[in-house]
C-alpha cells in the first residue's frame, strides 16, 4: 500500500496540482511507494480560475513530457478526511496557507510542512514551477532514503 502525500495550495488550481502531477510522475519513475493528491486550503476557489487546471501548470507539465492524469478533475477544497488520510502534508506557501488551515482545521497546521512558493500575482510561473521542481527533487531524495522530510 502506498503512502499518501497531500499537496495544498489556496484553490487547488495551479501550484498544488502541478506538484501533485510532477511528484506522481517522478515517484513512479523511481518506483517509490508514495502517491500524491492535492486539495485547496480555501473553502472555495477563485472565480478567476477557468477550467479544471491552470494553463500554467499544464504548460509546465507538457514541457516536461508529462501528461497529467488529473487534468480533467476540477479543483477540490480540503476536507478533514483528506488531512487524516495523508501520511505527509505539504502546503505550497506558509504565509498564505497556514492562516487558512488554522481557521478551517484548528490543530492541523502544526502537522504541515510549509514551502515558500509564490502564486502568479508575485512570481512568474517559470520561477515558481522551477522552485517546485527543485523542492520535489529534494523531497523524492529524502523519501527514497526511507525518511520523512
Amino acid at each position: 500500500m502506498a503512502h499518501r502525500l497531500l499537496f495544498l495550495c489556496t484553490g487547488n488550481y495551479y501550484r498544488s496540482r502541478y506538484a501533485e502531477e510532477l511528484f506522481n510522475h517522478r515517484a513512479g519513475l523511481a518506483d517509490l511507494k508514495w502517491r500524491a493528491f492535492s486539495r485547496g486550503a480555501a473553502e472555495k476557489g477563485s472565480p478567476d480560475n477557468v477550467g479544471p487546471m491552470s494553463p500554467f501548470a499544464l504548460e509546465g507539465l507538457e514541457a516536461k513530457g508529462i501528461l497529467p492524469a488529473g487534468n480533467l478533475r476540477y479543483p477540490q477544497p480540503c476536507t478533514s478526511p483528506d488531512l487524516e488520510s495523508a501520511d505527509l502534508i505539504i502546503a505550497l506557501k506558509e504565509a498564505e496557507h497556514r492562516p487558512l488551515l488554522e481557521r478551517r482545521f484548528p490543530g492541523t497546521a502544526s502537522r504541515v510542512i510549509y514551502w515558500h512558493v509564490d502564486d502568479v500575482d508575485i512570481a512568474k510561473p517559470a520561477v515558481a514551477l522551477a522552485l517546485i521542481d527543485d523542492l520535489i527533487d529534494d523531497l523524492l531524495n529524502s523519501l527514497s532514503d526511507d525518511r520523512l522530510p
